[in-house]
């Protein structure tokens, strides 16, 4: 992609992030090496909060190998991924960028092999929130979504991945669409036939197990 270098007399680090954004998507030289200055240290912030809880043995070229697929997936189908950027939802740009960031770290660590689909919960990730969980709510959280991996041995693929980005990632249904390439129709089909499905595991299990509370909060 051809960088086209655009005039302004403005600071490019004076930017706001809608300004900064307007750059980059015009494929701005000088939008694209502000935005690589202001969020680089972000994005390995967010790599490094997951592998090292996931995987502490890898070397910066494993590091080095998300944040370059990161970028990657900010320029791929004409930048598509900043294109359905929404600042109206109240996301910061810095919020957004970290959670593809945090999503990269993820599928390198299952592409891998070194993380199970659903061991944890973070939701859409703040890269600056700190977390105030007890470690004992967090041994109760990944014991249960432990008994959902089990319930979900069976799913294809696609339908696990469909799970993990609407309840574990929290992501919207127009979020989900666009990443798995489908529309939304089928985004709420899924939702509704995993949904049904997950209610029939639950037939034969006891009310207060911990799979019985998980996936009937997760069918709410």
């Amino acid at each position: 992609m051809a960088l086209l270098a655009t005039r302004t007399s403005k600071n490019s680090a004076d930017w706001t992030d809608r300004e900064l954004l307007k750059f980059v998507l015009r494929s701005d030289a000088r939008g694209w090496a502000e935005l690589v200055r202001r969020f680089r240290p972000l994005i390995y912030r967010c790599i490094t909060k997951v592998t090292l809880k996931y995987s502490p043995s890898l070397g910066s070229a494993d590091l080095d190998e998300i944040y370059a697929d990161v970028m990657m997936q900010l320029v791929r189908d004409d930048m598509h991924k900043l294109r359905i950027y929404n600042p109206a939802r109240g996301t910061k740009l810095g919020s957004w960028i970290g959670m593809i960031s945090v999503n990269a770290a993820y599928d390198f660590l299952r592409g891998a092999g070194r993380r199970p689909l659903l061991d944890k919960v973070d939701g859409n990730l703040d890269p600056h929130e700190e977390c105030d969980r007890t470690p004992l709510d967090l041994l109760i959280e990944k014991e249960r979504w432990g008994h959902l991996n089990e319930l979900l041995s069976d799913f294809t693929d696609k339908d696990r991945h469909f799970v993990e980005l609407y309840y574990q990632r929290g992501m919207e249904a127009d979020e989900i669409a666009a990443e798995m390439q489908i529309s939304l129709k089928t985004v709420y089909s899924k939702k509704h036939k995993i949904r049904a499905h997950l209610v029939r595991c639950l037939q034969g299990l006891a009310g207060d197990s911990p799979i019985a509370d998980l996936a009937a909060a997760a069918a709410a």
